[in-house]
């Protein structure tokens, strides 16, 4: 897949949609385009990249695919700044966010936006050169940090860095990328992300073992999709995909043999979930066979992980709690029936 357009291009589709009202039905108006706009990340090693010939893949990338899959479209993706991405959401511009974008009240309450589901729980940290010597947050008194405007960063530094009465100043930048690489040069002390996000944009580079993530996590970072409040429909689509391909990791269904197992199996839990008995796809407003097209589409969600994150990435991360919850982990498949 590819982005949906250059970010000169995205930014022309964002000001036309901006002065537009969301559709009255999100499902119908993607079901009659015949496309999922998901934002998603300019550039995010892991989550959301693009390739020499322009193919966006990444970790976020394959629940926009999963999703289109189950409804029957095709996705598209808009790279989206942090600061962008609310605007384009409940303008109308995108169906979706996939970017990382963290949980908090203010968020569900003021920005007009829901979280239908939590896809990965992190935590905010911060990476500084082993050249600093540095080896605790406790140590960075007078620190610059350079940081992505727009994000719960803001909030969760100031809070920590009054709590220890220490000082700080920002660094700020539009772009993730941007900010990462005047880290790298030189340009501030500190760079800050989630936790997984760090060590996967640090390993990107040539020498990661310049760099040092300090132990100390700042925030809770409960990240997932965002969508527009007060469209349940909507909503209700997007929290049972996922729920899908957490239960599919649940269940043994994998990417390689979920269409076996939809003619095959005679768990009713498996028949339940792959639409061999009962109606919850039409009943959502999907096909009978939606769970089928989300797991063929990307497989399960440890299939996910490990091959964007996991082992069969170049960052080989532990799940950690973004295990299932029966392995001591946070990642929970709500019951399909």
């Amino acid at each position: 897949m590819r982005f949906l357009s250059t970010m000169m291009a995205a930014a022309g589709l964002l000001s036309a949609a901006w002065g537009t009202a969301a559709p009255a039905s999100t499902l119908s108006d993607v079901r009659d385009r015949g496309t999922l706009r998901c934002g998603v990340h300019i550039e995010k090693p892991g989550f959301s990249t693009t390739d020499a010939s322009g193919v966006v893949s990444g970790f976020d990338i394959d629940f926009c695919k999963a999703a289109a899959a189950a409804i029957g479209v095709e996705p598209e993706f808009l790279p989206l700044s942090p600061q962008q991405r609310f605007t384009a959401l409940t303008s109308g511009a995108v169906e979706v966010l996939l970017m990382t974008t963290t949980q908090t009240m203010n968020r569900d309450t003021k920005l007009g936006a829901d979280f239908p589901f939590i896809n990965f729980y992190g935590g905010g940290m911060l990476m500084v050169p082993r050249s600093l010597g540095v080896t605790s947050t406790t140590q960075l008194d007078g620190a610059s940090i350079c940081m992505s405007a727009g994000t719960t960063a803001d909030q969760f530094l100031a809070d920590y860095f009054r709590k220890t009465g220490q000082t700080y100043s920002q660094v700020l930048f539009e772009k993730l990328e941007d900010g990462f690489r005047a880290f790298v040069e030189g340009r501030c002390d500190a760079f800050t992300q989630d936790d997984t996000s760090l060590a996967a944009m640090r390993m990107t580079l040539a020498n990661p073992d310049d760099f040092v993530i300090l132990p100390e996590l700042l925030s809770k970072e409960p990240v997932g999709a965002v969508t527009r409040q007060n469209d349940s429909e909507w909503n209700n689509v997007m929290t049972w995909v996922f729920a899908a391909l957490v239960n599919a990791e649940e269940l043994g269904l994998t990417q390689a043999n979920v269409e076996d197992m939809a003619a095959t199996s005679e768990v009713p839990e498996i028949q339940r979930l792959l639409g061999a008995t009962g109606t919850l796809g039409p009943d959502a407003g999907l096909a009978q066979d939606w769970a089928v097209r989300a797991i063929r589409a990307v497989g399960n969600y440890g299939e996910i992980f490990d091959r964007h994150l996991g082992t069969q990435s170049r960052f080989n991360m532990a799940r950690g709690i973004n295990d299932l919850w029966s392995r001591g982990g946070l990642i929970y498949g709500l019951p399909i029936r």
